[in-house]
């Protein structure tokens, strides 16, 4: 069965590289992936381009796991030389844009959920998610359909990571600061300089520790990447704004870390959103002991995903390179796809089967 599975998975992700899917725009790879579906006599739920499922014998006294991977792209590198929508396998490698990031992961998922599909007496009930725009942290991806797939008990993220086990990835919050002060003539003692008083909280992004530290991570970081402040050489400015970017681990909320900041600056402090959380997952789960005991590597990444978007315990997992992502000429080994889809189930089997 993984043999036709395999096969079956390799066509799909030559139709979804044939298929422009930028993000927003990506209704006919959400029709494709659709029709994939339909034609294996699975039932398929659909709300804008997310497309969502459960296997056969979904039983509401069971918990439920998530599949989820994203079939939307970035737009092309302008360093590709080949035809970024035609898919071709040279030397092992399937190239073609969004093969690595995240459509091999998909394809694994897929086939993985329908290895699973038919099987009676699991422990877990499956959801599969091909979800949309997560190469923009979009509102109209998996966070829209979150309502809508009932209570989770874990996810497993379909991202490239060389199938080993990300158990932790960073949060983001961007912060824009603004610091008051009077304008006044520079050449005369007038006015309150608004870049001086910002000295001091930029120091202190700088400088201060938080007091928990992430096993995985270790420290929290906070950047300032940008200021602005100033009309003309002569003239004391009364603002200041700068820009901080945060990133959150998992030993902290975003809410927690905002109350912090505003509680030691004097500046206004307004994030962009608190949405995009840290995530992460025990080592002791299950899924990741089974994964250890497969010979995979944990680790925490610093790269982010729609795990940002969940507030279960999750793990990043998936066939192809992070390092490929977003390159020139993006491609994927034939055999991670096949190493994917037999590592997701054998990782699975001792979770799901109960043993």
């Amino acid at each position: 069965m993984t043999a036709q599975l395999q096969e079956d998975s390799l066509n799909l992700l030559k139709k979804l590289i044939s298929i422009q899917s930028f993000s927003r725009e990506e209704i006919n790879t959400g029709d494709a992936i659709e029709q994939f579906l339909q034609d294996r006599n699975v039932k398929t739920h659909r709300k804008l381009n997310n497309i969502w499922a459960y296997n056969l014998h979904f039983d509401a006294a069971k918990p439920t796991l998530l599949l989820n991977s994203h079939h939307d792209t970035v737009k092309p590198n302008p360093g590709y030389t080949r035809d970024p929508y035609s898919p071709a396998i040279i030397d092992g490698k399937l190239y073609g844009l969004g093969s690595n990031d995240a459509g091999g992961c998909l394809v694994s998922l897929i086939a993985t959920f329908l290895y699973f599909y038919e099987q009676e007496g699991l422990s877990y009930n499956i959801c599969l998610a091909a979800s949309a725009e997560e190469e923009i942290s979009g509102i109209n991806g998996l966070e829209s359909i979150l309502p809508e797939l009932g209570e989770l008990e874990f996810a497993i993220v379909g991202e490239p990571t060389l199938m080993d086990l990300a158990i932790a990835e960073r949060g983001l919050m961007v912060l824009d600061c603004t610091v008051h002060g009077t304008a006044g003539h520079a050449a005369r003692e007038e006015g309150d300089n608004a870049i001086y008083k910002a000295l001091k909280d930029i120091e202190w992004f700088r400088n201060y520790r938080f007091s928990k530290q992430s096993q995985v991570f270790g420290p929290l970081k906070m950047s300032v990447t940008i200021i602005n402040a100033g009309s003309q050489h002569n003239v004391v400015p009364a603002a200041c704004t700068f820009t901080v970017d945060v990133r959150v681990t998992d030993a902290y909320t975003n809410e927690e870390v905002l109350k912090i900041i505003r509680n030691n600056v004097d500046c206004e402090v307004k994030p962009r959103s608190t949405r995009l959380k840290s995530s992460s997952i025990a080592i002791e789960h299950p899924f990741v002991q089974s994964g250890i005991a497969l010979g995979r590597k944990t680790y925490g990444s610093p790269t982010m995903s729609d795990q940002a978007l969940l507030s279960i315990p999750s793990v990043k997992i998936g066939p192809g390179d992070s390092a490929r992502s977003h390159m020139a000429d993006e491609y994927v080994f034939v055999n991670e796809i096949a190493e994917g889809i037999q590592l997701y189930i054998e990782m699975l089997k001792p979770v799901i089967d109960g043993q």
